[in-house]
C-alpha cells in the first residue's frame, strides 16, 4: 500500500510552521495512543504513522528533502525513523510521551501540556478563501538520465493569481459589501439547547467561504474568482535512481487559491522510456550479448555499449550459454546517492538459420568429434540413442 501523504496524516497544510506541526501532532497522538485504544490494531497503525510524519515534518533537513522528493527522499540512510512498534516510538520521543496515562517514561508531557491548565485562546479564526487544487503531470525520461539525475523545465498550464485585481476578485479596494449572513464575521454560529445546557456549533459562512465580505463589483479580467488561467515555467530536479511510479511534490506549485486560499501542489509523475540496449532490474541494468558458437568456444574481445560510453570486454573460451558478467558501478546510481548499481552481460548464442555446403561438411565433420557429442543427464536406451542420431544427422542433409 502506498504511504500517505505526511501533511495529510497530521492535517496541517504546507506552508505549517514547527509549532503547528506539533501541536498537530499532540492532538493526533492523544487521539490514536494506545492507552487510550487498548486491543485496537488499525490506532495503533494510526499511532505509528503519526510518529512518523512528525519525526520528518519536525527535523528541517529531512523535511527539505520531503518536500522535493516525497517519500523517496527520506528513504534510506538518514531518512524517516519507520518505527517497527509502540516501544520504538517511546524510546525515541521520551520525552514527549512521558507522564502519559500514569507513565511509560517520567516527567512532564506533551500529553500534560495539551489538556493542562491555562485559558483558551479565543475564539478560532475562520479559514479565508478557496484553496486551489492539485495538479498532476506525468515526465518521461530515458534510462540515462534516471542512472545520473537530471533537471527538466515543464511547462504547465494552471489557475495563476490574476494580475488585474491581484487576487481580490474585485474592480478596486472598495468592490466589496459585508458579508449579509456572518454579518462580516465569517463564520456563522448555530445554538442548540438540551438537558445538558447550550451547544454552539461554529461553522465558516459558506456564502462568503469566509472571508466576511462579498464582492458588488467583479474585476472585468477574472470576473470576480481572483485567478486566470496562464502558463508557468518551471524547473524541477529529479534525483538519480528514481523508478516509474515514483513522483515528486512540488509543494506550492498547483493550482492557486481563490482569494486568499493556499495555493495547490504539482505532483510530478515519472515513467520510464524503453531502452535500445537495456532491461532496467532494479539498480542493475542488464545487455543481452548474442555471440557466434566459435567465440563462445574459443574465447574473443567485443565492445559493449553502456549507460557512459562503450567498454571492451573479455569472453573467455568455454563460456556457456545463459552466463552473466558484470561490469560493476556500470549502473544506475542509487536513490540518495548511496552507490550504484552493475551492468549485467547476460551470453547468447546467434544460431545460423541458413548454411552453405562448405559449414555443413565442416560440421559434420565436428559432430564426429568427442567435444561435439550431445551430453545428457542419463543414459538413452539404444532406441532413443538411434532417433537422437538419425535427428543429429538430417540437421545437416
Amino acid at each position: 500500500m502506498a504511504k500517505r501523504d505526511y501533511y495529510e496524516i497530521l492535517e496541517v497544510s504546507k506552508s505549517a510552521s514547527v509549532e503547528e506541526i506539533k501541536t498537530a501532532y499532540r492532538k493526533k497522538a492523544m487521539m490514536y495512543h494506545p492507552d487510550r485504544n487498548p486491543g485496537n490494531a488499525e490506532a495503533e497503525e494510526m499511532f505509528k504513522e503519526c510518529a512518523e510524519a512528525y519525526e520528518v515534518l519536525s527535523d528541517d533537513n529531512k523535511r527539505r528533502r520531503y518536500d522535493q522528493f516525497g517519500h523517496q527522499g527520506v528513504s534510506g540512510p538518514g531518512g524517516g525513523a519507520g518505527f517497527q512498534d509502540i516501544n520504538d516510538i517511546f524510546s525515541h520521543f521520551g520525552d514527549i510521551f512521558g507522564g502519559f496515562a500514569g507513565g511509560r517514561g517520567g516527567g512532564g508531557s506533551i500529553f500534560d501540556e495539551f489538556f493542562g491548565g491555562g485559558s483558551s485562546s479565543g475564539r478560532r479564526r475562520a479559514s479565508r478563501g478557496i484553496d486551489g487544487a492539485d495538479l498532476k503531470v506525468d515526465l518521461t525520461l530515458s534510462l540515462e538520465e534516471v542512472a545520473e539525475g537530471v533537471t527538466k523545465t515543464l511547462k504547465v498550464k494552471k489557475y495563476k493569481e490574476c494580475k488585474v485585481c491581484n487576487g481580490s476578485g474585485a474592480k478596486s479596494s472598495s468592490g466589496f459589501d459585508k458579508c449579509p449572513d456572518c454579518k462580516g464575521a465569517g463564520e456563522v454560529r448555530h445554538v442548540t439547547k438540551s438537558v445538558f445546557g447550550q451547544f454552539i456549533n461554529v461553522s465558516v459562512c459558506h456564502r462568503c467561504n469566509g472571508e466576511g465580505r462579498i464582492i458588488k463589483d467583479k474585476c472585468s479580467s477574472c470576473r470576480g474568482e481572483g485567478r486566470t488561467m496562464d502558463e508557468s515555467t518551471i524547473k524541477v530536479n529529479i534525483p538519480a535512481g528514481v523508478s516509474e511510479g515514483n513522483y515528486i511534490p512540488l509543494r506550492g506549485q498547483g493550482h492557486s487559491g481563490v482569494r486568499g486560499g493556499a495555493t495547490g501542489d504539482l505532483y510530478v509523475y515519472i515513467l520510464e522510456a524503453k531502452h535500445k540496449h537495456f532491461v532496467r532490474n532494479g539498480d542493475d541494468v542488464i545487455f543481452n550479448l548474442k555471440l557466434s558458437i566459435v567465440d563462445l568456444i574459443m574465447g574473443t574481445e567485443v565492445i559493449v555499449p553502456t549507460l557512459d560510453g562503450k567498454a571492451k570486454v573479455k569472453i573467455e573460451g568455454g563460456t556457456q550459454i545463459g552466463d552473466m558478467l558484470k561490469l560493476r558501478d556500470k549502473g544506475i546510481k542509487r536513490l540518495n546517492n548511496y552507490g550504484r548499481g552493475d551492468q549485467l552481460i547476460k551470453i547468447h548464442v546467434n544460431i545460423p538459420k541458413k548454411l552453405t555446403a562448405k559449414e555443413k561438411q565442416l560440421l559434420k565433420e565436428l559432430a564426429k568429434t568427442d567435444n561435439f557429442q550431445s551430453k545428457t543427464d542419463f543414459t538413452a536406451t539404444a532406441h532413443e540413442a538411434k532417433k537422437e542420431k538419425s535427428y543429429f544427422k538430417s540437421m545437416f542433409e
